[in-house]
């Protein structure tokens, strides 16, 4: 297959096109390797469609466009963009690209290459270590992941053509990674780009509803804007200011966010716009003139001094300075106004690439430059579980920040809710280590204390001191939660050897021996999930004798032995079918558009049952899992795993039976688990499979484990259960 006419002209048109957008001035050199690129694209991936029909070598030559244009890289960069896709889809290597390109493109290409190939090991999630292994590039060489967001913001552009659970996957993995990179490098118009783009293929129907929104208030917008403007306009003229006046809308994903936060109608969003002043200065100047346009607009307008926000004083680790006001405008409405230099307002738009052009010689390193050695020591802590550390990752990538000061004066940048502990990691890790107490604004706090803005802290350390795991519980840095956990590991071990020879000894002093059925039963017993776990909370204490004894009396007591044989009876014996049951015709459930029949488990974290909305996800060792759609656990499923899941729905439930937990509370009463057992095993017809109830000063709580078909049946359980004398409440237990 080869180009026709129409495509090459089309083709020479684009690349054209990429030349003559190019935020850096190009040199002849530089045409000469862009050239080159181009040529070898444009021949390997002749062959190639993209699912529109169009020529695959579309999709390199706008990658290069955005990477050229949006984040403003340079000839370099250019060239590695249009290879992207080279080696991971033609019959060129990594060693044709070296001994063509040299060194640096082959590495980046190189990088692009590793990200698409998914690590095939069972124990941890495919999804979850690529997105590992995407983010180590960042301090490899972080135009790799610069790339690599161009490539996803134009996959999002052209996803029209491709099926809707591609969009749904792809989107989803856009809003869970991408976007908060795109926010952390600094890249905010690509970061809003991709929002939207995410929220129109996840929420098509609330994206289109917004989207006509905005569209029928825009000319009402224009109007307001302009007449604002001029108010402060001839004031800024008469002060001889070069500035530019401009007015930009919210996106739409961030007036959706604001809907759902606050809990208002789209009419009820007061900031859907901001207007934006962008002035002339010399870098001497620029603190200088940014609060002279502050006094002039406030001189204006009455602002809200709740929403001064100052990073031109102390920019955010992204690099981004402005200053950023809320005004009282015109009709009463609150308006934004951020002021910005042209230099401010390039980073803003340009991130990484355009801070780099404005750095200066020995200037103090930069806060993505801290940030990104910061992540290297995290990233490379190959211990820690992929799926726990991408999740802890992702929330720092677009935590607001606050400014902590240290003894001595100097400023560090932390997460919005960060506490001492963290602060202490991000001093250097064995004071974090060694923490023990802290003093802010001079005051011994907890350590769990939430710091502000402006705080100055002193950290109090010990020699003898070590982490604690309670720590975990409020720490919120990737870096000081991956250091914690690393330390707990060693010290986990020792306690959990000494646990097991305590156990060891207390239960040969009971008389119950010391065996892996004993072990799994006291497991169960104190609702742990390992051993562990078991011998770590008998080696710190956390398990009393008396917890060992009350056991001790459940194994023996014949009443519990009583149950566990009647139950264990119960599960041998077939159902005869109660016609009443059948309300909802639900028997099976079946997978995807062919709707096939397969194997498959409940979730534990929601324990869907016949008639509720589910959906089926793919498990790495446990087969088919199904989820509510309205699992707490779905959207992130949805992110991060979306390759992995499956539309399901019930056809028939009147033949299958579903095991859940249920809750019961009340007043002691004589006879209470008798009559709890009639009711369900002979009134009912229904299988009981556990059944765990502690009574204390006359108030009792209880725990059933049943089968069910369906939501008919569920009911009747709750209102049977509670006509019982004594059962005050009824509930269907998440785990």
């Amino acid at each position: 297959m080869t180009y026709n006419e129409e495509e090459k002209k089309e083709i020479i048109k684009r690349y054209k096109d990429l030349l003559s957008d190019t935020y850096e001035t190009l040199t002849k050199k530089d045409k000469e390797l862009i050239r080159k690129a181009f040529d070898l694209a444009t021949e390997a991936h002749v062959e190639q469609r993209r699912k529109t029909g169009e020529p695959y070598i579309y999709h390199p030559i706008a990658v290069a466009k955005i990477v050229s244009n949006e984040i403003g890289l340079g000839a370099t960069s250019i060239a590695a963009a249009l290879l992207h896709d080279v080696v991971e889809d033609t019959k060129y290597t990594t060693e044709d690209i070296h001994k063509l390109f040299g060194e640096t493109i082959a590495r980046i290409v190189k990088g692009l290459t590793k990200i698409s190939h998914l690590k095939k090991d069972q124990n941890v999630s495919l999804q979850a270590e690529n997105y590992r292994k995407m983010l180590l590039t960042l301090h490899d060489d972080v135009r790799v992941i610069l790339i690599k967001i161009a490539d996803r913001l134009h996959n999002m552009q052209t996803m029209d053509a491709m099926p809707p659970h591609k969009q749904v996957k792809i989107s989803s993995e856009t809003l869970f990674i991408y976007a908060p990179l795109a926010h952390r490098l600094g890249l905010y118009n690509i970061k809003t780009q991709l929002e939207d783009l995410g929220l129109k293929y996840t929420e098509p129907e609330v994206y289109q509803d917004i989207f006509n929104k905005i569209t029928q208030s825009k000319e009402e917008q224009d109007i307001y804007i302009k007449t604002f403007s001029k108010v402060i306009k001839d004031t800024l003229d008469k002060e001889k200011m070069k500035y530019e006046i401009k007015g930009r809308p919210k996106s739409i994903y961030s007036i959706r966010r604001k809907m759902l936060n606050q809990g208002v109608t789209f009419d009820e969003v007061y900031d859907k716009f901001a207007i934006r002043i962008i002035y002339n200065s010399t870098r001497k100047n620029e603190k200088f003139k940014a609060w002279k346009i502050y006094s002039v607009v406030t001189d204006h307008f009455t602002p809200n001094p709740k929403r001064l926000r100052d990073w031109i004083t102390q920019p955010k680790s992204t690099g981004y300075e402005a200053l950023h006001i809320t005004v009282m405008g015109l009709k009463g409405r609150w308006v934004e106004v951020q002021i910005r230099s042209e230099r401010m307002n390039e980073i803003a738009e340009r991130g990484y690439a355009a801070h780099f052009k404005y750095k200066q010689g020995n200037a103090k390193e930069s806060g993505l430059e801290t940030w990104l050695n910061l992540l290297k020591e995290t990233l490379e802590n190959t211990e820690s579980n992929a799926v726990d550390f991408v999740e802890q990752f992702k929330l720092n990538l677009y935590a607001k920040e606050i400014y902590i000061f240290t003894p001595n004066g100097d400023i560090k940048n932390l997460p919005k809710g960060a506490t001492p502990v963290d602060f202490a990691f991000a001093i250097h890790t064995e004071v974090g280590l060694q923490c023990r107490g802290a003093k802010v604004n001079g005051k011994i706090v907890p350590l769990s204390h939430e710091l502000q803005s402006g705080d100055q802290v002193e950290i109090i350390t010990s020699k003898n001191q070590k982490p604690k795991l309670s720590w975990l519980d409020f720490v919120i840095t990737a870096s000081a939660k991956s250091k914690i956990k690393n330390s707990l590991k060693e010290e986990e071990k020792e306690i959990a050897n000494e646990g097991k020879e305590i156990l060891s000894r207390k239960l040969r002093h009971i008389k119950i021996p010391f065996n892996e059925k004993t072990i799994n039963e006291l497991v169960n017993y104190f609702k742990l999930k390992t051993s562990l776990d078991l011998f770590l909370r008998f080696g710190n204490g956390t398990i009393e004798n008396k917890q060992l004894k009350e056991f001790a009396s459940n194994r023996s007591n014949s009443f519990y032995n009583f149950f566990k044989s009647t139950i264990r009876k119960k599960n041998t014996t077939t159902t005869t079918k109660v016609k009443e049951e059948i309300t909802y015709k639900y028997d099976l459930l079946v997978f995807g558009k062919d709707e096939e029949k397969l194997d498959y488990k409940n979730a534990k974290c929601c324990t869907p049952i016949p008639g509720d909305k589910v959906f089926g996800f793919i498990t790495i060792s446990e087969g088919i899992k199904i989820h509510k759609l309205n699992c707490p656990n779905a959207v992130a499923l949805q992110a991060n795993y979306a390759y992995r899941i499956l539309s399901a729905k019930w056809i028939d439930s009147s033949q299958q039976e579903h095991k859940i937990s249920l809750l019961i509370k009340g007043v002691d009463n004589k006879g209470l688990v008798t009559e709890v057992t009639r009711v369900i095993s002979n009134q009912l017809n229904i299988n009981l499979y556990g059944i765990n109830i502690n009574g204390d000063e006359g108030y009792f709580e209880g725990k059933l484990k049943i089968g069910i078909k369906n939501k008919d049946q569920f009911k009747k359980i709750v209102i049977a259960l509670k006509k019982i004398d004594g059962i005050v409440k009824v509930s269907r237990a998440q785990q």
